[in-house]
């Protein structure tokens, strides 16, 4: 039997783009800080993080006189200084961004650049700023492999993959004592950036009712409890039709922790909320600096809503929105000691590349051409149990997506 769906309004908001629910909240950690993964730096060392490298000619045309790298190890000084002084990188930087580099021109007689660093489930990362220009590394061999360096003649940035890309962002329902990657999926919301600075932020309902990559058929978000995070993602995949490179994955105490250590999260609430499955904790309307319990409890209430799971996923949307500002505020910087943070308490089959590409990428979006959506469908029943129809109507935001872009 089917129901149809609430008549609820489609919306999609254009405003600064999303990154996946618990990464969006670490990325609002405060700039300059060294993360975890810096390596020291040898006494005396003529590329230490804080000394002046000569600058040579190369592909870049006339040599940079001297650049500055703070912060940064001095293997990663090194690489920067020829970055900066035209010299060929060669192996040294990514397929996609030493083709970048390939085009540069001759760069200012001076740079003064610094570096921050930390790591990405134990691999060192980077990201280094130099005014305008960002440079992406990833070691402990550094290579850079992505950025953008203005002052160089790349505008264009180079972020990794061309073209559109999408991640999976996974809540977990797991309470205390239960693995986080066998648990139902509480929240699944699936992050798209388009390659041409648009993106977008879909969530799934988690009633929906769709074939399981593990076998048989059952609600989107069980595929988890039968085969982690990995058969989510493929069931996401399958239904959806949009080629996920990966996930990243948080639980509740996790998520609690990420908000409260970077000092809670600026939001402004439609409409008061009273959480009933938080001991009625009431979340009132209006501008409001959420506590981790707090924002937790605003993602997912649902039995309070009028448009039940769907209202759910929407506000899962509006908290990463929330985050995605105040991490845009932050700047590029924040990002090594936010996925530091983040692997500390979240799990994830992305690549330092992967993630660093994907992340930065995130601050060179154009607000409005960024959108959020809810997949849904009309109600109706299965194996006894209350369900979400997979129709024409996920359908048509799924194929609207297929280029990156929910604006």
């Amino acid at each position: 039997m089917i129901f149809p769906s609430p008549p609820t309004a489609r919306r999609r908001t254009t405003v600064a783009l999303v990154v996946p629910l618990a990464l969006a909240l670490a990325l609002g950690a405060c700039t300059g800080e060294t993360g975890a993964g810096a390596t020291a730096e040898t006494p005396g060392s003529a590329a230490a993080a804080g000394s002046t490298g000569s600058g040579s000619s190369g592909s870049g045309g006339t040599p940079t006189a001297g650049v500055t790298v703070t912060g940064a190890p001095a293997a990663l000084s090194a690489l920067v200084t020829r970055l900066y002084a035209g010299s060929d990188v060669g192996g040294s930087a990514s397929p996609s961004a030493a083709a970048a580099l390939r085009a540069r021109t001759a760069g200012p007689a001076q740079v003064k650049a610094t570096a921050s660093t930390g790591s990405w489930r134990g691999t060192p990362i980077a990201v280094v700023t130099a005014g305008r220009d960002v440079t992406l590394a990833v070691g402990p061999t550094w290579k850079v492999v992505g950025g953008w360096w203005p002052s160089l003649g790349v505008d264009t940035p180079s972020l990794g993959k061309g073209g559109p890309r999408w991640l999976l962002a996974i809540g977990s329902d797991a309470r205390k004592g239960q693995a986080l990657d066998r648990t139902r999926a509480d929240v699944l919301q699936v992050i798209g950036v388009d390659g041409a600075g648009g993106g977008g932020v879909m969530g799934m309902a988690r009633d929906l009712w769709v074939p399981l990559s593990t076998g048989g058929k059952g609600k989107i978000n069980s595929a988890m409890v039968f085969g982690g995070p990995e058969a989510q993602v493929a069931t996401v995949k399958a239904a959806t039709g949009l080629p996920i490179e990966g996930y990243v994955l948080l639980g509740f105490t996790g998520f609690k922790r990420i908000v409260d250590d970077q000092g809670g999260l600026p939001m402004v609430i439609p409409r008061t909320v009273v959480a009933s499955h938080a001991k009625d904790l009431v979340i009132k309307a209006g501008p409001q600096t959420l506590s981790g319990a707090q924002a937790l409890a605003y993602a997912r209430e649902r039995k309070t809503l009028p448009d039940g799971d769907f209202g759910r996923s929407r506000h899962q949307g509006e908290v990463i929105l929330a985050a995605a500002v105040k991490a845009k505020l932050a700047g590029p910087a924040a990002i090594p000691s936010a996925l530091t943070s983040f692997s500390e308490v979240g799990e994830s089959d992305l690549s330092a590349e992967q993630i660093l590409t994907f992340t930065a990428g995130l601050h060179t979006l154009n607000p409005l051409q960024v959108g959020r959506d809810v997949a849904k469908g009309p109600f109706g029943t299965a194996a006894g149990q209350s369900i979400v129809v997979l129709g024409a109507e996920a359908r048509r935001l799924f194929a609207s997506f297929r280029d990156g872009n929910l604006s």
